[in-house]
């Protein structure tokens, strides 16, 4: 083999060796991005669970505000039929007005 063409193999290994160190950096760099996203997936996953959790209890403790509710309701729906109505009350009122004239001639 002529100098030349060992020189010209000489280069083109050199190339070649700074090429395939060029994609293994290139590898190196991919495979530490996609361990860091990984590891990511797995920290929002897991926020992402213990947000779901505290969204149920925050909807239990909800659910069970809205049943004290009601039934609050109910109770007190049930109730108001006992109540004196207003024009009933406007009534006796009236009466007791009525009667104080009387009361005060009896002390006469």
């Amino acid at each position: 083999m002529s100098d030349r063409n060992s020189d010209y193999l000489g280069q083109e290994l050199g190339i070649l060796h700074t090429k395939i160190r060029d994609l293994e950096e290139k590898q190196r760099i991919l495979k530490d991005r996609l361990l860091l996203i990984g590891q990511n997936l797995i920290e929002t996953k897991e926020k992402n669970r213990e947000d779901i959790l505290e969204i149920k209890k925050d909807i239990e403790i909800m659910k069970h505000s809205l049943e004290r509710f009601s039934s609050f309701l109910e109770t007190a729906s049930s109730e108001f039929s006992r109540f004196a109505r207003k024009e009933d009350l406007d009534i006796l009122v009236k009466q007791a007005k009525m009667f104080q004239p009387l009361e005060k001639l009896k002390k006469r």
